[in-house]
């Protein structure tokens, strides 16, 4: 039997004012195309669908694109709730796509509920024996599994929770192994997840989900499963060296730093002794996208050749963010930055400052306190630890002065 494992699709995103309906239309028809030309089995979700708890009209059409699209061609669908997820939103249509071979865990439920069976895709014949069990578990929220208790510690916390998911997951793991031999067959065994594990490298994009409580679940505490289907974590990988427990990664970039990174789907082959294979399959950019950081004079050249990269068109222009070095106060950035790229098939989405080393502290002088030396003085000398335009430098000194003129005036007013 052949899983399709993807997570993190975030229908519905907005990216700094742009919309990713096309992306994500051209995604879900890349995927039906797959699901046919790789004779894909099932189709696996792990979480984050959306990404928010009320997603646009446009992306609940995407969503039912998706569910019609597979039906029609025999393929079950498992849609698990991610933290960007609202359980309520997907369970609106839990029954209705339940008759459409879609299973939708939202939330947490009792053990049983949890354990789907998959069978091979057959169009013809949807009573077909089942090819493998799935614990399918959802983003779990802290609030459904512990109750906090007075004069716990952050650590205690962090350990009562890891507990309780680590029970959690062996609760559903017995159920499947309990269905498995009310079956009579030997069937391999798929866990799913939508967290954070030990080691697994994040990106901006990815929200912290167990702040406060429990950073990260260690992969010895998931159950002996032979394929454990994670989302949450954007970049694909595997979880500490392991082949069986796996990110898949989203399919898409959501954010500039993940543009860098190699995008795919996880093709999962099992087997009646387990886990045969994982071969990735690597998803098309439809939308180009790069972050690049260089000095103000070099930035010409990198941005054509950032654009030239990137196969950039003027109907497929590139999203871009500029990082400019060195020059960090310089006056109008944006609008520099924005006369360089008017020529280049480019979007400038975001333009910022990254200082080329930390601001340097002022050394105090021996036996020196605030008290023995004034705001002026202060002020004075951080500036010049600054290299400046003196046009700016005196803009500076100027926007002080008013400040300190307006707050001596505040002063003697309420005096």
């Amino acid at each position: 039997m052949r899983l399709l494992h993807t997570s993190d699709w975030h229908l519905g995103q907005h990216f700094m004012g742009k919309s990713r309906q096309a992306e994500h239309a051209a995604l879900i028809a890349w995927l039906l195309e797959q699901v046919d030309a790789r004779s894909v089995d099932a189709v696996l979700i792990a979480g984050d669908l959306f990404d928010t708890g009320a997603p646009p009209s446009y992306a609940r059409e995407l969503c039912n694109q998706l569910v019609v699209g597979l039906h029609a061609k025999g393929v079950a669908l498992v849609l698990l709730g991610g933290n960007h997820d609202s359980v309520a939103t997907l369970e609106e249509s839990r029954e209705l796509l339940a008759r459409l071979d879609t299973t939708v865990i939202a939330a947490l439920d009792t053990p049983a509920r949890h354990v789907v069976e998959l069978a091979p895709r057959h169009p013809a014949d949807r009573s077909a024996e089942p090819g493998c069990l799935v614990c399918a578990l959802p983003f779990l929220r802290p609030r459904d599994l512990v109750l906090s208790q007075a004069g716990q510690s952050a650590e205690q916390k962090q350990q009562a929770l890891q507990l309780a998911i680590q029970d959690c997951y062996q609760q559903v793991y017995t159920a499947a192994l309990q269905r498995r031999e009310a079956l009579g067959r030997s069937l391999p065994i798929v866990a799913t997840g939508h967290l954070t594990t030990v080691g697994a490298s994040s990106s901006e994009s990815v929200r912290e989900i167990y702040v406060g409580s429990l950073d990260a679940f260690p992969t010895a505490a998931f159950p002996p499963a032979d394929y454990v289907a994670l989302g949450h974590i954007h970049q694909p990988q595997k979880v500490g060296g392991l082949e069986h427990i796996r990110y898949s990664g989203s399919p898409i970039a959501l954010s500039f730093d993940e543009a860098r990174q190699a995008k795919q789907v996880l093709l999962v082959d099992l087997g009646p002794e387990g886990l045969q294979a994982v071969t990735p399959l690597a998803v098309p950019c439809w939308q180009p996208m790069a972050s690049i950081s260089a000095s103000l004079d070099a930035l010409p050249a990198r941005m054509k050749a950032a654009a030239t990269d990137h196969g950039a068109l003027p109907d497929r222009p590139l999203w871009l963010e500029v990082v400019v070095e060195q020059d960090d106060y310089l006056a109008q950035l944006t609008e520099r930055v924005e006369a360089l790229a008017q020529d280049l098939p480019v979007e400038l989405l975001r333009v910022r400052r990254q200082r080329g080393r930390s601001a340097p502290a002022m050394a105090a002088r021996e036996g020196e306190s605030l008290r023995d030396i004034s705001p002026d003085e202060v002020f004075s000398r951080r500036l010049a630890q600054e290299s400046l335009e003196p046009a700016l430098a005196q803009a500076l000194t100027r926007r002080y002065r008013a400040v300190v003129q307006g707050l001596a005036g505040d002063t003697e007013a309420g005096a």
